[in-house]
């Protein structure tokens, strides 16, 4: 497996759903950073289970537990390792699963990739569970980045077919991203929430679950950060942002909207704004021309697919008999994930960002 990621800084995830713990080794993070411990937690607890009616009730804490790396509240240059453990599982749940894969799902990749050796319980190594420790690193890169003006946070922009308002690329400013960063089912509408929850309880209902699309936006950045061609900033970050489960689709500014524009409407005018500073008039690019930063708002879109565990019956296969098969999907699984989703893509973010910083800093 390869479940590590980054360049002068390297994150690499550990563990599985069901087992002991999960956890997340960070290397190359910079000495005497100081890190308020409960602004980690804040973004933990948007990620964790059983903190919403209408997330999975499978309750856990998320407490970090740091290994190394931290001293009096200080980075020490060392790597910073932390661990997460797993109490409330209920592996009894998965017991046809390693006979009859869950449409949708990795069970039957993963069988044949590891032939048969990976740990199916919950998802294993492929569960949303290892989301955690990519949040709790990207919670300190943010603090990090936020001192050195970049801030970071995102809303949920669709839960199939009710839409919020979407970001001004122009003018979405760190205050907004701030406050948005800081709440649960994050919304530029409030108006939005509603109509959102009632579509997810519509599919619980019906025994399905549904998808949406979440919102990201960085400020502050520089112009200048990436490189072309196989290492610009949409390389980086989609890399990181592919890594997270149910992921499958990403797209930077207009994204798959250019392709209905004509070149006069898809450029961005240059102009100076009142104290001299380059800046773009509209910002479809998403502040990113040619895999380098241009000192604009950054925004990208991720597409976040409907969570595969449903009650409902499935046709799927049994391997072990080796033909047809039906399962219905028991245990405790999200009837949307998309609200849980949002401080993970903000977490890729700022891992990401931090990366290219560090990189151009020290030269790399």
């Amino acid at each position: 497996m390869s479940s590590g990621i980054g360049n002068r800084m390297r994150c690499t995830i550990f563990g599985e759903s069901h087992g002991k713990a999960i956890g997340c080794v960070v290397e190359g993070l910079p000495a005497g950073e100081k890190i308020d411990m409960d602004e980690v937690l804040i973004q933990l607890a948007r990620r964790a289970p059983g903190r919403d009616k209408i997330a999975t009730p499978r309750s856990e804490e998320d407490l970090p537990e740091i290994l190394s790396g931290m001293l009096d509240g200080r980075t020490t240059g060392a790597p910073l390792a932390i661990m997460i453990v797993n109490h409330n599982t209920r592996s009894g749940d998965y017991d046809d699963i390693a006979r009859m894969p869950r449409p949708g799902h990795a069970d039957y990749t993963g069988h044949v990739r590891y032939d048969g050796f990976n740990d199916i319980r919950g998802g294993g190594h492929f569960s949303g569970r290892l989301t955690a420790p990519l949040v709790f690193a990207g919670a300190v890169c943010r603090q990090i980045l936020r001192r050195r003006g970049v801030h970071i946070g995102g809303h949920i922009l669709e839960i199939h077919g009710v839409r919020d308002k979407e970001f001004d690329p122009v003018n979405v400013n760190g205050q907004l991203l701030e406050q948005l960063a800081a709440r649960s089912f994050s919304l530029i509408d409030k108006a939005a929430e509603d109509l959102m929850r009632e579509q997810i309880k519509a599919a619980q209902a019906d025994k399905d679950s549904v998808g949406g699309i979440v919102e990201a936006a960085a400020v502050g950045l520089p112009a200048g950060l990436g490189s072309p061609m196989f290492d610009g900033v949409e390389n980086r970050l989609a890399a990181l942002l592919f890594g997270i489960p149910a992921v499958k689709g990403v797209e930077f500014g207009a994204g798959f909207g250019f392709a209905s524009m004509t070149g006069s409407t898809a450029n961005d005018p240059y102009d100076y704004d009142k104290d001299g500073n380059v800046i773009t008039l509209s910002n479809n690019n998403g502040g990113i021309l040619g895999g380098i930063t241009s000192g604009m708002p950054l925004i990208v879109r991720v597409a976040i697919k409907p969570t595969p565990s449903i009650p409902r019956p499935q046709k799927t296969i049994d391997l072990i008999e080796g033909k047809p098969a039906e399962i219905s999907i028991g245990g405790r699984h999200d009837p949307c994930i998309v609200p849980r989703a949002l401080p993970v893509v903000e977490a890729a973010l700022a891992l990401g960002l931090l990366d290219l910083a560090e990189t151009e800093n020290k030269g790399g």
